[in-house]
């Protein structure tokens, strides 16, 4: 009986695997992620089987249902929300503009302004200065916050801003945010702020929904100011830590038509953690004083494409003079590795910027494995030398820039939900340009020979490394 229940069990799981590879085969997002799970489902399906189904799932799928209903009252407030928005959508002739609108699935607007926040002491600045003003109502989400100095000063803000009779509504990652305290959170409940956190795995259906993540970080005031870029919540991000030392990070503060597009994505995902759908201002307000486009790019494991990974291709492939771009984690695809060799193959000054101290081992090992290559072909990298870089720059010729969340890795472009500014424009631009500049003066220039000369056992780990980089 003891061997029949057991032949049994082995045979369920060989079939489970066979069922699982062909599921692999028809939703894996690449041929590689495909292959590399079949072999691994069909040889060994002990381990691969609960592996893929942990973290092999393609798609965020709760949350395309939540929002994909046309009739939903989400899709109604939607339409109207956009009806508002027309008379501010920039037309464009530029082909590259309108195909990060197409990926964006958002228009771009006019009559916004834009204002960099460079390290943390501006941002959040900034941000408490936003939060005092409101007088409606704060949408708050960050991928971690922490129970620290930082963390309490912007739970007082909130707890302030309610007793002021502002809606507050407050939104962390269960992952990113797993060492925030009870604590912390109790006490901006029981103060009246909305608080949720956003769980990939939430309902029995999405259990094993559990290698997505909410990365984005996004500050709404009253539908007219909004924040967006790379900070989160903790000393850390004040230079405060020992380990880390100086923190070098972007924000951007935006006004105008765009806010209601960081606006849609936050309400979406509130959507997605609550069911419930919030009452929020849809009505767009231009600052002519600047009158800057802007397309805002919400990207996630939801979308019927990789969209984050196509508009960093994009913006790579538009660059005539330069693209300049910064991650604190460089492991990108093979679609944006081969863009960025061919960019500095016909000629532009192709240059990156990525950390002298890694936080994520696997990650600064996987990088070697690839490096040789890029820097065969002329892509010029540089590692940041005073504390941790954090900031996610592009920087397109002289006539665009984006700020945002996305990292150049397979996690950014397949497995977080992430969100992105693109500014159009030439004074952005030369502002990003100036910021960028100090910064690589602070850089150290990788060679060929630093990364083409190490011992045998690194190259192999580093290839054993860059093996893991679709789940890093």
């Amino acid at each position: 009986m003891t061997s029949w229940l057991l032949g049994t069990g082995i045979m369920l799981i060989h079939v489970l695997g066979m069922i699982s590879a062909v599921m692999a085969l028809m939703s894996s997002r690449t041929s590689q992620g495909a292959v590399a799970w079949i072999i691994s489902l069909l040889t060994f399906p002990y381990a691969a089987v609960p592996a893929y189904w942990l973290f092999g799932r393609p798609r965020f799928y709760g949350y395309v249902t939540a929002r994909g209903a046309r009739d939903s009252v989400l899709r109604r407030v939607l339409v109207r929300y956009r009806h508002n928005v027309k008379p501010h959508v920039a037309i464009s002739n530029n082909t590259d503009i309108q195909a990060v609108e197409q990926l964006a699935m958002m228009p771009l607007t006019k009559g916004n302004s834009t204002k960099l926040l460079i390290d943390g002491d501006a941002t959040f600045s900034s941000l408490f200065e936003g939060i005092e003003r409101a007088q409606d109502y704060l949408l708050i989400q960050f991928f971690i916050v922490r129970d620290d100095e930082l963390g309490r000063q912007l739970q007082q803000y909130l707890i302030a801003a309610v007793k002021r009779g502002v809606r507050v509504y407050f939104l962390y990652d269960e992952m990113g945010s797993r060492k925030l305290s009870e604590g912390y959170l109790k006490e901006l409940s029981s103060r009246g702020v909305e608080v949720t956190p956003f769980r990939s795995s939430r309902g029995f259906k999405h259990r094993f929904q559990l290698n997505f993540r909410n990365h984005r970080k996004i500050a709404v005031v009253d539908g007219k100011q909004g924040w967006v870029g790379g900070f989160n919540v903790g000393n850390e991000y004040l230079g405060k830590s020992a380990k880390h030392g100086p923190w070098r990070d972007t924000h951007l503060l935006v006004q105008g038509p765009c806010v209601l597009g960081l606006q849609e994505a936050f309400w979406e995902d509130w959507h997605w953690a609550t069911g419930a759908v919030i009452t929020l201002n849809w009505h767009a307000e231009s600052h002519p004083q600047q009158d800057q486009q802007v397309v805002i790019v919400p990207s996630g494991p939801a979308d019927k494409q990789d969209t984050a990974g196509l508009l960093v291709q994009q913006l790579i492939h538009s660059a005539n003079q330069r693209f300049w771009v910064t991650s604190p984690y460089f492991v990108p695809d093979q679609g944006v590795q081969d863009s960025l060799r061919l960019a500095a193959m016909r000629g532009v000054d192709v240059r990156v910027m990525i950390p002298e101290r890694p936080d994520h081992l696997l990650v600064f090992l996987s990088a070697f494995s690839f490096l040789p290559d890029m820097l065969k072909a002329g892509v010029k990298i540089y590692r940041y030398r005073p504390g941790f870089l954090h900031q996610k720059v592009m920087l397109i010729d002289d006539s665009s820039a984006t700020v945002g969340t996305v990292n150049l890795d397979n996690r950014s472009f397949r497995l977080n939900f992430e969100i992105t500014a693109f500014v159009p424009s030439r004074d952005f631009a030369r502002d990003v340009a100036t910021m960028l500049e100090a910064d690589f003066a602070q850089c150290r220039r990788v060679t060929l020979d630093e990364v083409s000369q190490r011992p045998m056992w690194k190259k192999v780990v580093s290839r054993a490394a860059y093996l893991m980089a679709p789940v890093q």
